[in-house]
């Protein structure tokens, strides 16, 4: 069922998607400039969280960083874009009352296309929040990540619940 594209469902998706593109791309400039060097690191709570510098060539935990880089920038790329064009789709086949489930997808794609920028400019993307417990690391990840993992714990509780909460 195709459901019309009005202004308040163009303005939800476009305010969510490009908060989520600044904030990503903001909080990666301020990265780059205060740790202009990869692998540096600023304690934030000692012994559990620090912004570091990091460039992961791969997808998510590192998938495919081994590979060439032609063959990563063309595998990323193209997934990146394609997940991003399915979620808009999807979005403008959602019911306009299923506001949430609509924010959850603007997430979603507001956080593919920050990491695809930084594909672009770098041919990576710049990680730089690092999560952990004594020397126990949660792979390090950034604003996109961040938006693209909520985005998709909401369309899966949708899924399973068919509905979110009001």
């Amino acid at each position: 069922m195709k459901h019309p594209i009005d202004r308040s469902s163009l303005k939800l998706l476009l305010g969510i998607s490009l908060a989520v593109i600044l904030a990503d791309q903001i909080t990666k400039a301020l990265v780059l400039q205060a740790l202009p060097h990869a692998g540096m690191s600023i304690p934030v709570i000692p012994g559990f969280f620090d912004i570091v510098h990091v460039r992961n060539p791969g997808g998510a935990f590192g998938l495919f960083a081994g590979q060439s880089q032609a063959m990563r920038a063309f595998f990323f790329l193209a997934i990146s874009g394609i997940a991003a064009i399915l979620m808009t789709v999807f979005y403008f086949q959602t019911p306009a009352n299923f506001r949430w489930l609509r924010a959850a997808l603007a997430l979603v794609i507001g956080g593919a296309i920050g990491n695809i920028i930084d594909r672009i400019r770098f041919g990576e993307v710049v990680d730089f929040i690092d999560i952990y417990v004594k020397n126990l690391h949660w792979p390090a990840f950034n604003v996109a990540d961040s938006a693209i993992t909520i985005g998709m714990t909401l369309v899966v509780f949708h899924v399973l619940l068919n509905r979110l909460p009001e």
